[in-house]
């Protein structure tokens, strides 16, 4: 048997997308379930994608009404565009979320390609406020807060979520079209946090270590130093220098 017939037939029976991690387990559960099933008990991911791939190869030659897709990492087959109106007149139509705005759109563009990336850093590439927006894209699943960003004040980072792939039919971030301008834009990032040690979390200034409270003082100035008279003519009457 092909490897690449068994994830077929995982695939069609499947009730959600899987990941290549989740069919190489699938695979190895089937072991217990029949003698056939056993050499592929050890396979690995990188051939179950590999299979995956030739897969995908064989329906776009073949020219079916159906094709196999990865989306955000989870592979699913998926009715041709063309084939619409017969797979909504079995199935219905599902109402879909209002379409973005184009400051939605623009504010979504941004974090994609520049993440992670603070609600301040956005602000400066659009010019413009953006709470509202952020908050719809949010609401909609599409962006999320992905740990705070190590400068003064500890703002939030955000990047986007796995929907924002479903959502554009995207593999993985790879899979975003050339926006070279985009990410050139500059933007000023806010001074470093004081750290103890590199590498080590942030501390407090009344955390520092006394070494370094040491370090950040301007070196004292030297006492003077008063060296004895040489000049005979300075010296008193009758004296001499020992």
């Amino acid at each position: 048997m092909e490897l690449k017939l068994i994830l077929e037939a995982i695939l069609f029976s499947a009730q959600k997308p899987l990941t290549s991690s989740e069919l190489r387990d699938l695979l190895a559960a089937a072991a217990e379930h029949g003698a056939e099933a056993r050499p592929f008990k050890k396979t690995k991911v990188d051939a179950v994608e590999a299979a995956l791939e030739q897969l995908r190869a064989d329906h776009e030659t073949a020219g079916r009404s159906y094709r196999l897709a990865c989306v955000a990492g989870a592979w699913q087959f998926v009715t041709q565009p063309e084939y619409a109106p017969w797979v909504i007149a079995l199935v219905g139509l599902k109402a879909r979320l209002p379409r973005l705005s184009q400051p939605a759109l623009e504010t979504l563009a941004i974090i994609a390609y520049r993440q992670p990336i603070t609600r301040a850093e956005i602000e400066q590439v659009r010019g413009v406020t953006i709470d509202g927006v952020m908050a719809t894209l949010q609401e909609r699943g599409l962006i999320e807060q992905v740990g705070r960003a190590e400068v003064v004040g500890r703002p939030m980072n955000y990047g986007t979520t796995p929907l924002f792939l479903e959502y554009f039919g995207l593999r993985s971030l790879e899979g975003l079209p050339a926006a070279d301008e985009l990410r050139r834009i500059p933007v000023t990032h806010p001074e470093a946090l004081l750290t103890a040690d590199p590498g080590l979390a942030t501390a407090p200034p009344d955390q520092l270590t006394l070494a370094e409270v040491e370090q950040e003082k301007p070196p004292a100035a030297a006492p003077p130093v008063h060296e004895p008279p040489t000049d005979e003519a300075q010296l008193p009457e009758g004296g001499s220098v020992e």
